[in-house]
């Protein structure tokens, strides 16, 4: 019988050099399938840093080496070597510190200003604060805690009035930095007391007492702005003629989108911004290289967390969008400062002379983030002083 089968060869084999250029893209869409994912988790977890409000423990890690009744030993860091005046904290006590007195090998010696001597072997944090509690506790002055109401309900705040007699029906609305409290704002309510100034220390979402954000993270300034404008409105409410707005670090980017945004802005006689957020892009920017980070990770980050929280980072850049209202300002940044990008500053000086925004600017050598007043409290409060005393007619403090 005649076979009928059919014997199928196999197929001939590809050349050599196609299967070794398969071989190489494969490769190489593995290795950037790996880079891609390597930058979005590092991305996620640099817009986690960014967006999620920090909710651990504070961490202590200078070490107290030796202390007297008027003198307090550290080892040698970048928050010891700090010139200026702050407190020491540790888990149970705080200590006020002053100037350096000696600085040999490894240890500073500073000035003990307030407190008890601290037990050596103590695990000690730096706090630019300076005061904690209340206005009361902290400065011996009278107040009331007060309730802002807000979209998300009450935002609870400190209101310090001035004495009768120097009432001069102006307020100023304190806007704290990210991750801060109102305590960073205590520093100046006695200076502004003084020129017959009421001083409301606010707190907005997502700060301890305050309602949480819907999605529970900080959104830069993008909606913040709005529990900031329910202060002022309580603010002209409660007799306030007009209102000067003070803003630390992201509470300048706060203010800036409410002068932006706000049917309010035009009530804000004045502003003060110190070490503010001007440009998250730069500020991103100038954060991973203290970090060690390159900087193409900057835009993974932030489109990481425009997806998690909605934010329009176009929006917040104040230098390239600056509002259409622009109050008398006073811009004052440390040119030591670690965190914020001081180039942001001088950048939105330069700015202000073009668009003939009346805005002055005060850069201040050796101070880091929001320590301006850490480093010369008397300069900085007559500054201050000096500019609101001008801008606003006010008579002698």
């Amino acid at each position: 019988m005649e076979n009928t089968s059919v014997r199928l060869d196999p197929p001939a084999a590809p050349p050599r050099s196609r299967r070794t250029g398969r071989r190489i893209v494969a490769a190489v869409l593995a290795t950037l399938l790996t880079l891609t994912l390597g930058a979005g988790a590092v991305g996620w977890y640099y817009s986690g840093e960014l967006l999620v409000p920090y909710s651990g423990e504070p961490q202590f890690r200078d070490t107290v080496l030796a202390s007297t009744s008027a003198t307090v030993t550290l080892a040698d860091t970048e928050n010891s070597r700090q010139p200026g005046t702050f407190t020491l904290v540790w888990p149970g006590g705080a200590a006020r510190v002053g100037e350096i007195t000696r600085r040999s090998g490894e240890q500073v010696e500073r000035q003990l200003t307030g407190g008890v001597p601290v037990p050596v072997g103590t695990k000690v944090r730096f706090d630019n604060d300076v005061f904690n509690g209340d206005p009361k506790q902290a400065l011996g002055l009278d107040f009331s805690t007060v309730s802002v109401a807000s979209e998300l309900g009450p935002m609870p705040a400190w209101l310090v009035r001035p004495e009768p007699a120097k009432d001069t029906g102006l307020w100023v609305v304190q806007v704290h930095g990210r991750g801060a409290s109102r305590d960073e704002t205590l520093r100046v309510v006695p200076a502004l007391r003084k020129l017959g100034l009421a001083s409301l220390s606010v707190t907005y979402r997502n700060d301890k007492g305050a309602p949480i954000s819907p999605d529970g993270l900080y959104h830069l300034g993008d909606s913040e702005w709005r529990d900031a404008e329910e202060a002022v409105r309580f603010a002209l409410r409660n007799g306030a003629r007009r209102v000067v707005l003070f803003g630390y670090s992201m509470g300048g980017a706060i203010i800036g989108q409410l002068l932006a945004r706000s049917p309010l802005a035009g009530q804000v006689a004045a502003v003060v911004l110190d070490a503010p957020v001007l440009s998250w892009r730069k500020t991103l920017d100038w954060q991973a290289g203290e970090r060690g980070l390159p900087q193409f990770l900057t835009p993974i980050a932030e489109v990481v967390s425009r997806w998690r929280s909605g934010i329009d980072f176009d929006r917040l850049e104040l230098i390239e969008r600056p509002p259409a209202t622009k109050p008398p300002t006073l811009l004052i940044h440390g040119a030591a400062d670690g965190t914020v990008p001081v180039q942001a500053s001088r950048d939105l000086a330069e700015q202000a002379r073009r668009l003939g925004w009346p805005l002055e600017y005060q850069e201040v050598p050796g101070a880091d983030h929001v320590a301006a007043w850490n480093l010369n409290p008397a300069a900085y409060e007559q500054r201050i002083s000096g500019f609101l005393s001008r801008t606003l007619a006010l008579p002698p403090a």
